[in-house]
């Protein structure tokens, strides 16, 4: 069974390297809007779900693993940062205090799915205008949820995680893992 990872992250490249040896990436051109009154538990699910069936469109014979994590503090999704102001702001909002993060996976293959949620619970110190500054100088906080990746220096803000570390690297491995068994052995019954 070909494997397709609909993701371009290099981070979720190598956690999904844990559990197979050999896959494709065709990440998704899915429309990331999400719809009115959905819930921030399950945000990151929806979207992940819309890009797993989008890359399935054109590869029903392959196994899609699709992904998405969204960061929420005080009742609000903070996705990718659009520019540096932008992340300044959200590192700002997560100074000091403790947040979660979601990460949904989706699972299809020749027209069944299965879709499931990861959550971790992340405490961040104080953080000082110039330690956000400084991060966000570096580059690191562009391309990631709530403008700061924990495997990189953003890591030397969190005092305290609750949960799968790799989850809010950006793919629930070890979760990953045992769904994609259940799920493969649903499929042969």
């Amino acid at each position: 069974m070909k494997i397709i990872l609909a993701s371009a992250s290099p981070r979720r490249k190598e956690l999904l390297k844990k559990i197979y040896d050999e896959f494709e990436i065709c990440p998704s051109s899915a429309d990331e809007t999400l719809p009115d009154g959905i819930s921030c538990d399950k945000a990151a699910e929806y979207l992940a779900s819309a890009k797993a069936f989008q890359v399935a469109e054109n590869n029903k014979d392959s196994l899609v693993i699709g992904c998405d994590t969204i960061v929420i503090c005080d009742s609000k999704i903070l996705g990718k940062p659009s520019d540096e102001k932008n992340a300044a702001e959200m590192l700002r909002m997560l100074s000091g205090k403790t947040h979660r993060v979601i990460t949904g996976v989706c699972l299809c293959y020749g027209g069944k799915s299965m879709s499931f949620s990861s959550q971790t619970y992340v405490e961040f110190y104080e953080l000082s205008d110039s330690e956000i500054n400084d991060y966000i100088a570096t580059g690191e906080p562009s391309d990631k949820a709530g403008a700061y990746g924990i495997q990189g220096l953003g890591g030397l803000f969190v005092r305290k995680i609750d949960g799968d570390f790799y989850n809010v690297v950006g793919l629930p491995a070890a979760e990953l893992n045992r769904k994609l068994k259940q799920f493969t052995a649903d499929l042969k019954e």
